[in-house]
């Protein structure tokens, strides 16, 4: 999985009046955690451009002041309900050997058939929520749709794998094409060749039988 680089201070004092200072001078409060303690440290709000404002996933290089770096995920983020601006960040240390959670984005490739013949595709599921070893951590799940005809559905229990653990229920539609008022007929060409190769052999057997 790709890895974004964000830089930091530690925290030396946590209460109320030092959060509100930090977050006026555009400041995001965060703690990291899955060490031996928690560590409490500050970024520059700018600093989560990378991270929060992409579809794409990322584990995290957190570099601070003092020299400390930690690998991590983000875990949890929180917003001004009026602002909309970052107020606080959660992060979750890495281990090689120890599996984590994170959101993955799903990347559909090719034109489904469905949609060609007027169908409507329907996107459910843009992220699954993944757990892995970060070694397996994948940076997408990417799933061909070309074959999808109107009427066929993508679930979850079809790209299950034994790198990653998808922790949504096998039933969950990712991907379905649906029909519309301008959908036409989907016919298969191979299927209409080997009915018609058959029709003559089933002619014969009529004619010998009223025979």
């Amino acid at each position: 999985m790709k890895s974004i680089t964000i830089q930091g201070v530690k925290r030396e004092s946590v209460g109320k009046a030092s959060t509100r200072t930090l977050r006026n001078a555009d400041q995001v409060p965060c703690v990291v955690y899955g060490g031996n303690e928690p560590l409490h440290f500050s970024v520059d709000e700018k600093a989560f451009k990378g991270l929060v404002y992409t579809p794409e996933a990322h584990t995290v290089n957190l570099e601070l002041a003092d020299g400390t770096k930690v690998a991590a995920i983000l875990q949890d983020i929180q917003f001004h309900p009026v602002t909309d601006k970052i107020i606080h960040a959660d992060f979750y240390q890495l281990s090689d050997d120890k599996p984590v959670t994170i959101e993955v984005p799903v990347r559909l490739t090719g034109r489904a058939r469905g949609v060609v013949n007027g169908g409507v595709m329907r996107f459910n599921m843009r992220k699954l929520k993944v757990r892995a070893i970060p070694a397996n951590l994948p940076d997408e799940i990417v799933i061909d749709i070309t074959s999808m005809r109107i009427g066929h559905k993508k679930y979850v229990d079809s790209i299950r794998n034994n790198d990653y653990t998808i922790l949504h229920p096998d039933n969950a539609v990712i991907v379905a094409i649906r029909t519309s008022r301008t959908a036409v007929a989907d016919t298969d060409d191979d299927e209409d060749e080997e009915a018609a190769g058959d029709a003559p052999a089933a002619e014969a057997a009529s004619e010998e039988g009223a025979e």
